[in-house]
């Protein structure tokens, strides 16, 4: 709960320099943002920590494949990301980039998500024999 207040706390005071240097120099405003953004991302990262020790532990008292965790820790990492980037690219005017960064991103996530498609398609064949 406290890591949140900080990262409402920084957001706020990134969007307040963001303002401020709009006013001055218009073109370092798109640095400051995406600078601040780069901090901000190390905060949720920091927050982050924390769900996977939860998950860990959930996964070791399930006894659950620890590979398919991992899968979807990517897919949910690469879904930020990307997300992330298309956003820094949109902030900058840059709309027909952030689109191709989603793109990557959604066949990236594709292709992390074979593994488990096929235990899916596997588990439904052994079900229904």
């Amino acid at each position: 709960m406290d890591l949140i207040f900080k990262f409402i706390g920084l957001a706020l005071i990134i969007t307040i320099a963001v303002i401020v240097v709009k006013q001055w120099k218009p073109e370092l405003a798109v640095l400051v943002g995406v600078a601040g953004s780069v901090v901000m991302f190390f905060y949720i990262i920091e927050m982050l920590q924390e769900v996977y020790g939860l998950f860990t532990m959930l996964l070791d008292s399930a006894h659950i494949d620890p590979e398919l965790f991992i899968i979807l820790l990517k897919i949910v990492g690469i879904g930020y990301l990307t997300e992330f980037g298309a956003n820094i690219c949109s902030d900058s005017g840059n709309s027909a980039i952030a689109s191709k960064i989603l793109l990557a991103g959604k066949l990236a996530i594709f292709i992390l998500a074979i593994p488990i498609i096929k235990n899916l398609i596997s588990l439904l064949a052994s079900i229904m024999v």
